[in-house]
């Protein structure tokens, strides 16, 4: 019988953003979600919240709380994009920059649990499973 994938990740998934949000909350005092909102907005400083809201995968209503919640909590800055009246660009705060720095070891932490008592070679096919998955559009055929 083959093992139900779905189930199993769909499971695994909500157990670490469960678990991953204890520790960001307790250790940072922000959640998961802004840790990778954080990291996201990193990557490519300047973003507006339609970039972020397409990279989490979160709807305009939740990427528009989300960042509004960061900014209240002084993590980013919201500035006007020169390009359009209408729109804003997100930057890291000071101290937005320091909690990703404080965050790096706790993250580096959950990956070796993660990864603990498996080989090399598992976790290559774990990843390379994991990449598969996220290129899958169940509306379209295999």
């Amino acid at each position: 019988m083959k093992p139900r994938l779905f189930h199993l990740i769909a499971q695994a998934k909500q157990n670490m953003f469960r678990s991953a949000d204890r520790v960001f909350t307790g250790e940072l005092d922000i959640s998961g979600t802004q840790v990778v909102a954080l990291f996201a907005i990193q990557s490519k400083e300047g973003c507006q919240l339609k970039e972020l809201g397409s990279q989490l995968q979160l709807k305009n209503s939740a990427i528009t709380g989300l960042v509004s919640r960061m900014e209240d909590s002084g993590l980013i800055v919201r500035e006007p994009c020169a390009d359009d009246g209408r729109a804003n660009r997100l930057y890291l705060s000071s101290k937005g920059a320091d909690a990703l720095q404080r965050a790096r070891p706790l993250l580096a932490a959950i990956n070796d649990q993660l990864t603990q008592g498996f080989t090399a070679a598992e976790l290559a096919v774990v990843a390379r499973f994991l990449q598969h998955a996220m290129s899958i559009d169940f509306h379209k055929e295999p």
